[in-house]
């Protein structure tokens, strides 16, 4: 069997469930809307599953190197020779495996939302929006060519705009959904210049040919952009931090993160798929994409590696702080993504370089499924106490086992502590960092400890920490809530032991995957203190933490309010934007536009009246003039002229 026989019906059946429930939706009794919407990504994660085990295990491997299939190539808009931009579908290890995490986690939060979203009076305009999603971001990971990629990457923006806005009756909800908007098309417009960039230097948008032209050894494409030159910066370096511009935008990378907490307005089983497993880990997706070209420029790997870094320490110091649970669970994200990148940016391409690679997309492949069962979880949470915020929960152990071990589950996966899946992708990243960096080493194990320490305070504050008075039990939630986060629990248990070194490298060769118990000693311990941290303070209520926030004084103030970069954003556009720059602009184009277009109208009004009389259509006035020209006329050629 073919690729091509069935490798486009993955995204197609979403998409078709998209325009089924977009057009007849509302006209659907009960819950078939929501039906529908599984059914379709049922079909689309078993083709994924699929295709991943024809790809890996089958086909995909030639001469024991991993290939870039590319089973359907639709020839588009044509420029030049090799500048086109196509449609089509390309399978290698990254793409495959994205496959299978995006119709895997979309159709686990389908099934969640069945229950969860029951009795909302747009319950199928909610189903029609999250296929939309998920077929904008299974074309973004299956994208031939980096324009192609560019457009499901903007439609992924416009699908994520419209479920964030989802209550669109809330205020804080449509503020949310138009700062990501904005946010995000602010990074696009560099991501496009990039891609503009690229294109031009090695005449082509494929993926397969940028990479051929820009990371052999020393070809004319490769020499030209590096010699060539901008404000003292090469023109890759140019492009290739462009292009990171947008994914950092999409991934919530610092100092483009400001959209993210905000975008918990949504539906919660919204932010398990689009906040944690699929669209938030674009930009690493796009990094890992264009490695090769990557590793040919320190300067934009050091950029990568330190945004990285900043992004995963800023998050993890204001998630200690922030007491709603989707919050908390937001700047999680931001900081596991920071991870990610750092580990892309301190990784080599040659097999005993590539650890941070390695790690990077193993660590995407775990963090979809623990950090979608803990939005999941929260999700649980909140639709049995009907609030976020953490002051109002504890003691919920007891009316909630299935979301509680599940909770716990996760929350040991993502603190890094054997055997769950985030330890041993989390570990692959510190080793990576160990042998490359010594500064974003440390710095990575200290955000290790205090993601143990926030996650435990999270834990504990829901499950335990004083006696639960709950009025008006109705229980846990429906079993397609439940079975969700029991599938994801057990994913979470064993994913971890996939060797995943073997499937996915930045080369295609099979590698093996490096852990390190006497390595790993100093992590975990430093996850057991942090923890164990959490379990003092938190496990019990009591005044200790308040005590504790009072001496830290200004930190803990500064952490609290996201040390105060929305303020900043805000100053910048109000004050300076709108105040300067937008007065300047307003003056200028009332006095000198405007006044420049009244003048020539009044000129115009001038003139016409100047000359109305000539045309007034009375015979007798016509005569004149012809008899008074011809006298002229007369007169200076008899005369004059000579």
């Amino acid at each position: 069997m073919t690729y091509a026989s069935f490798i486009i019906l993955i995204p197609l059946l979403p998409l078709v469930s998209f325009l089924l429930l977009g057009f007849i939706g509302k006209k659907l009794p009960g819950s078939t809307s929501g039906m529908i919407g599984v059914l379709s990504l049922l079909v689309s994660a078993f083709l994924s599953v699929f295709t991943a085990y024809q790809y890996f295990f089958i086909d995909g491997k030639v001469n024991g190197v991993y290939q870039s299939i590319i089973p359907i190539d639709y020839q588009g808009l044509t420029f030049t020779e090799t500048l086109s931009i196509n449609m089509g579908v390309m399978l290698d290890p990254v793409s495959v495996m994205m496959l299978v995490v995006v119709t895997f986690v979309s159709l686990m939060v389908h099934i969640f939302s069945l229950g969860y979203m029951k009795g909302e009076d747009r319950y199928s305009t909610y189903f029609s929006h999250l296929s939309l999603f998920t077929f904008s971001m299974l074309g973004l990971v299956m994208s031939t060519n980096i324009f192609q990629i560019y457009m499901f990457w903007e439609l992924v923006g416009v699908s994520s705009y419209l479920l964030i806005g989802y209550y669109f009756n809330k205020p804080s909800a449509v503020a949310a959904s138009k700062k990501a908007f904005i946010v995000t098309r602010f990074a696009d417009l560099g991501f496009l210049i990039g891609i503009l960039i690229l294109g031009t230097g090695t005449g082509s948008l494929d993926f397969v040919t940028i990479i051929d032209k820009l990371s052999g050894p020393a070809t004319p494409e490769l020499t030209g952009m590096i010699t060539t030159s901008f404000l003292g910066v090469s023109i890759l370096t140019w492009a290739l931090t462009l292009v990171f511009i947008g994914g950092a935008g999409k991934s919530a990378m610092f100092p483009l993160h400001i959209w993210l907490p905000d975008a918990m307005e949504g539906p919660t089983p919204v932010s398990a798929l689009i906040h944690a497993a699929t669209m938030v880990v674009a930009g690493v997706f796009l990094v890992a994409r264009l490695f090769p070209v990557f590793v040919n420029d320190p300067a934009a790997m050091e950029i990568v590696t330190w945004v990285g870094v900043t992004s995963a320490v800023i998050a993890a110091f204001i998630a200690c702080t922030q007491t709603d649970i989707k919050r908390v669970l937001a700047y999680s994200t931001m900081s596991q993504i920071g991870y990610m990148m750092f580990a892309l940016g301190i990784s080599g391409i040659a097999p005993d370089n590539s650890t941070g690679y390695i790690g990077s997309l193993f660590h995407l492949f775990t963090h979809a499924f623990f950090k979608s069962l803990l939005f999941l979880g929260a999700g649980a949470v909140i639709h049995m106490i009907h609030s976020n915020e953490m002051t109002d929960m504890g003691g919920l152990k007891k009316y909630m086992p299935v979301t509680h071990l599940s909770f716990l589950v996760a929350c040991l996966a993502i603190s890094g502590i054997p055997p769950f899946a985030g330890f041993f992708s989390k570990e692959e990243i510190l080793l990576g960092a160990y042998h490359s960096n010594m500064a974003v080493f440390v710095l990575a194990l200290i955000t290790s400890g205090i993601t143990a320490f926030y996650m435990f305070r999270l834990y504990f504050s829901i499950f335990f920490n004083k006696e639960a008075h709950l009025h008006d039990h109705h229980g846990e939630g429906t079993l397609s809530m439940k079975l969700p986060l029991i599938v994801l629990g057990i994913l979470t248990v064993v994913v971890g032991f996939v060797p995943f070194a073997s499937f996915v490298t930045p080369t295609g060769i099979p590698a093996h995957g490096h852990l390190h118990l006497m390595f790993s000693i100093t992590p975990v311990l430093l996850a057991l203190a942090g923890i164990g941290i959490a379990y003092m303070l938190y496990y019990r209520e009591n005044n200790r933490p308040q005590k504790i926030s009072v001496s830290l004084g200004v930190f803990y103030r500064a952490a609290y309010r996201k040390f105060y970069i929305d303020e900043i954003y805000t100053f910048i556009t109000t004050r300076i934007l709108f105040n300067v720059v937008g007065k300047a602009a307003a003056w200028f184009d009332r006095t000198i536009v405007d006044g420049f277009m009244n003048v020539t109208g009044y000129t115009t009004i001038l003139f016409s009246e100047l000359t109305r009389g000539i045309q007034s259509g009375k015979v007798q006035q016509y005569a004149i003039y012809f008899i008074g020209s011809i006298i002229t006329l007369a007169v200076y050629f008899i005369y004059f002229y000579k």
